[in-house]
């Protein structure tokens, strides 16, 4: 019998972080743990120990992983075939109207399956199925002919299956008859949606996914059986739910972008205990710095993204903005002899010059160093004693510093204010972009670097204050704990408006909508409460564009209570309607959500901190804004609740390091987090 203990954990491209909470006592700890390249489950299994002698008494383990990620990046998922409809072979090349470089002259595309791994059939389909042609026997031939080429995974897509899977099922049960693998894929069970080739290129990735991701849930779950561990295993998805393990490896491509999708559920959660409706979550990592707008309490989703160019998933995830800005990213001069920081990254191996692992390139964690922010005896994460303060001054006096005519503080300055614009020029476009006033929203600054840039960000982009958790170098493992059981559904219809008998439309939604929620309950969690969202994809006849249009089946769906709702929705999107336009559906969505139990995040509640005064726990000479500061330095985690610090100064904790710059001032609130403003001057 499984104990009561629950652990999230998100494994980072540094770090693996590990955050347990046990439910009789209420106590929460956290651990960061280096991450293991090659094989995440080591690391994942190594953070758990930290904390937990016996992995029985652990109820669920929930996981943030970015291993369907990193694959799709480094284009390292398995081989894959792709059985489709005579003369549609290319149309994962051929993709829609754009390039890599939108104003270059250069730039080329290779898709994740090569052309002599796609191979035709004969199909036919009409949507009304009275009519439809395929033979199983040249199915299976080609099957066996991509299987012998090396192929550890199919993806079968018939170019009208949206309309009518008659064809795919049969061809799918064909294939597995003679594949030698479990990794098949049908379009349609991926994605039953009208356009091509999102529904190509979302299956086709999920495909190229399953050899690797469904490995290694099985190593990970071999790992937990070996210790003890007879709980529930969840995977975060990218749309902020968790899935069950046997859903994630049918899924995979539903686990791209993984832990930054935990790390917004979790800004999410502590902004509404805290009393914040608006956010911008910044999580900041060794790797890369994601940025997310949570506006009214409601994290933003986006209907599909693009993981790198040409590599389109489509299905509903949250609205995150990814630049390559981590402690990580590496600084230097380029032959114009301007300075850049980033993409590349040194990652957790070397990592920093200061880890002394081989690495001879400033990032920006040596920048931070040798400006004072961050104390060289107490590294986080636990994989060094100390950290090299010289040799980061060398390799930044020698790459930068130098080279440019600065001194070293000025010139780990450059590259601080570099990566900080960078920082907000991302925020810039998930708010002001948006129509959003930054002013009226805070930023909530996490990962391991995150809250080193607080100030910066405030007072480049504008933002009205800041937000740091509690805990904010594992604030994605949070997240995985808070997250809800998730599972999204979509159908076209493309049908007018007039067209469509509600009666039956309602019937087909509730019988996905249950279908779904099988889905939901086979995750073996138990919920509070099970929620079913009803969405139509609308737009005039004639319009390219769709509005979300959400609908109620509490009440009688009818064809005026559509059209009323696409009104609502319209005008809300778009300030007019278009009268005497024939309106038509699109699609509809089903989401089923089951809601687990809300963390009370009131167990982050300083019960007995202590005066600021007694926090010091001594000065540091740091460099800002041009000029050399003596910097107090605090034990954030004693802090009492109403505390309140003025910068400059230093608050340290075991999961990261927060700078409070000149001119600002911190205050701890009920929940333990710092909330940081402008200092009111007289």
């Amino acid at each position: 019998m499984s104990g009561r203990i629950v652990i999230g954990v998100d494994v980072g491209g540094t770090f693996t972080d590990v955050f347990v909470y046990n439910e009789d006592t209420g106590q929460v700890e956290t651990t960061k743990v280096p991450s293991t390249r090659g094989d995440q489950s080591k690391g994942f299994i190594e953070g758990i120990m930290r904390k937990v002698a016996n992995f029985g008494d652990i109820r669920t383990v929930v996981h943030g992983t970015t291993v369907g990620t990193n694959a799709l990046l480094e284009r390292k998922g398995g081989r894959t075939g792709i059985i489709t409809t005579k003369g549609f072979r290319d149309v994962l090349e051929m993709r829609r109207r754009d390039r890599p470089e939108t104003w270059g002259l250069r730039g080329e595309f290779k898709p994740v399956v090569s052309r002599p791994d796609r191979v035709e059939v004969a199909e036919r389909v009409l949507s009304e199925r009275d009519f439809a042609f395929i033979v199983a026997k040249e199915v299976k031939a080609q099957a066996r002919t991509l299987a012998e080429a090396g192929c550890e995974a199919v993806c079968v897509f018939f170019i009208n299956a949206y309309a009518n899977s008659e064809n795919e099922r049969i061809a799918v049960e064909a294939v597995r008859s003679v594949w030698p693998t479990s990794y098949v894929t049908a379009a349609t069970e991926i994605l039953p949606e009208i356009r091509e080739f999102e529904r190509l290129s979302t299956a086709t990735l999920n495909a190229y996914l399953q050899p690797v991701v469904s490995s290694y849930l099985d190593r990970l779950e071999q790992g937990l059986d070996a210790k003890g561990f007879v709980g529930e295993l969840l995977i975060v998805q990218s749309n902020g739910g968790v899935m069950g393990v046997d859903t994630a490896k049918d899924f995979p491509v539903r686990t791209a972008l993984s832990g930054p999708a935990a790390g917004v559920i979790a800004g999410q959660a502590i902004a509404a205990a805290a009393g914040f409706d608006n956010i911008v979550t910044c999580d900041m990592g060794g790797t890369s710095f994601d940025v997310s707008l949570v506006a009214d309490g409601a994290a933003a989703l986006a209907p599909q993204t693009a993981i790198d160019f040409g590599m389109v998933v489509r299905t509903p995830m949250i609205e995150i903005t990814t630049i390559g800005a981590g402690g990580g990213s590496i600084a230097s001069v380029d032959a114009s002899g301007l300075l850049t920081v980033g993409p590349e990254s040194a990652g957790s191996d070397p990592g920093p010059v200061c880890y002394g692992l081989g690495n001879t390139r400033p990032t920006v964690t040596d920048a931070n160093l040798i400006l004072g922010r961050i104390n060289p005896d107490r590294p986080i994460g636990g994989k060094l004693d100390r950290l090299d303060v010289d040799a980061a001054r060398a390799a930044i006096r020698s790459n930068v510093s130098d080279l440019l005519g600065l001194s070293e503080e000025e010139a780990a300055e450059a590259i601080l204010r570099l990566a900080n614009a960078k920082m907000a020029g991302a925020i810039r476009l998930v708010s002001i972009e948006k129509g959003y006033d930054p002013s009226k929203f805070a930023a909530m600054p996490f990962g391991g670097g995150g809250a080193l840039h607080t100030g910066a960000l405030i007072k480049d982009v504008g933002l009205g204050s800041a937000l740091v958790p509690r805990f904010p170098g594992v604030t994605s493992a949070l997240g995985c704990v808070v997250a809800d059981t998730r599972h999204d559904r979509v159908q076209t219809v493309n049908r007018l408006l007039s067209d469509i008998d509600a009666a039956v439309l309602s019937h087909n939604l509730q019988a996905v909508a249950n279908v779904t929620q099988q889905v939901v309950t086979s995750s073996g969690t138990t919920f509070e409460r099970i929620d079913r969202l009803f969405e139509f994809d609308m737009l005039y006849l004639g319009q390219t564009h769709t509005v979300a249009v959400g609908v109620d089946l509490s009440e009688d769906l009818t064809i005026d209570s559509i059209q009323a709702a696409f009104d609502s929705a319209y005008k809300a999107t778009y300030g007019r309607l278009l009268d005497g336009i024939p309106v038509r559906v699109m699609n509809y969505r089903v989401t089923v959500i089951g809601r687990r139990p809300v963390f009370d995040m009131s167990v982050f509640a300083p019960v007995q901190g202590k005066p600021s005064q007694e926090c010091c726990t001594g000065t540091r000479t740091v460099w800002a804004d041009g000029a050399f500061h003596e910097a107090t330095l605090y034990d954030r985690l004693s802090l009492a609740v109403g505390e309140q610090i003025v910068g400059p100064a230093i608050l340290e904790q075991p999961d990261t390091t927060i700078f409070v710059d000149p001119g600002l001032a911190a205050t701890v609130d009920a929940f333990g987090n710092l909330v940081i403003r402008l200092e009111e001057r007289s």
